[in-house]
């Protein structure tokens, strides 16, 4: 005996978080691909702009913040004023706070701390992701959320290193088409949601108000502005709601199975 723990059960808890941790890690497979040459390339502007090798990674590891660190990058190299900086990386990042708003609602069963490694890690492929996984019925574990988190984080920090070090190898990304990963891995992530009511107003609105915004007051603010105007028509064709979306985990499923089976 050993204490009331059977090993097949402890063997079967660990193979079926193996499994989640393994489905995350293949949802994060294609965006590894797509974001690399915007990690590299983040490693090359660094050293440009005076950090050394260990100063570039140590920033993508401790910030993980994709896109925000190019611009703040590029930003302190022309040595712009501090609040512009600021100004210019909220733009960037404002969509994060609609982020956080709703894969809030999806993780609240996770503990305090698994919460602040979740929102530490949070991105839009962990967005959209973990939206997509609550959609199909499918259970939202702390463990198949990072899954999908760590594999992306590690590529991410290993990919500044490569850009640092060889970058003067590396030629012009856009010159083989390489930029156009990431535009057509995330044009693949709202495809996946047109089955959604109301898909279409709320994705015009968007794309026209980015656009607009693109050229009429510039880069980065069109991001922000595009949510927003994704949010404003949302909200002007929403209809109000009879039930409140359930969230899956895995503790609900034995009370679920045991449901069906009384009926």
């Amino acid at each position: 005996m050993m204490d009331g723990c059977n090993p097949k059960s402890l063997s079967d808890a660990q193979t079926g978080k193996l499994a989640q941790f393994w489905d995350g890690a293949k949802r994060g497979g294609p965006v590894m691909a797509a974001v690399a040459p915007f990690g590299i390339l983040f490693g090359v502007v660094a050293v440009d702009n005076g950090l050394n090798v260990s100063e570039s990674v140590w920033m993508s590891a401790a910030l993980f913040a994709g896109a925000s660190q190019l611009v703040g990058m590029e930003l302190f190299g022309k040595h712009v004023a501090p609040w512009m900086i600021l100004l210019s990386i909220f733009a960037v990042n404002f969509r994060h706070v609609l982020y956080s708003a709703g894969t809030g609602r999806l993780i609240k069963h996770f503990t305090p701390l698994q919460q602040i490694v979740a929102f530490f890690f949070l991105t839009d492929v962990q967005y959209a992701e973990s939206e997509k996984q609550a959609e199909q019925k499918k259970p939202i574990t702390f463990v198949w959320y990072m899954g999908l988190a760590i594999p992306l984080y590690l590529s991410w920090v290993v990919e500044a290193y490569i850009g640092a070090t060889f970058g003067g190898l590396i030629g012009d990304p856009k010159s083989i088409g390489l930029d156009m990963l990431l535009p057509i891995y995330f044009l693949g992530l709202v495809m996946g949601f047109r089955s959604r009511t109301n898909w279409f107003p709320i994705v015009a609105a968007s794309s026209v108000s980015s656009v607009a915004a693109y050229f009429w007051i510039g880069s980065p603010w069109h991001v922000t502005v595009g949510a927003i105007g994704g949010i404003v028509m949302a909200v002007v064709i929403a209809k109000p709601q009879a039930g409140r979306e359930t969230v899956i985990t895995l503790d609900d499923e034995p009370a679920q199975a045991g449901k069906e089976q009384a009926q």
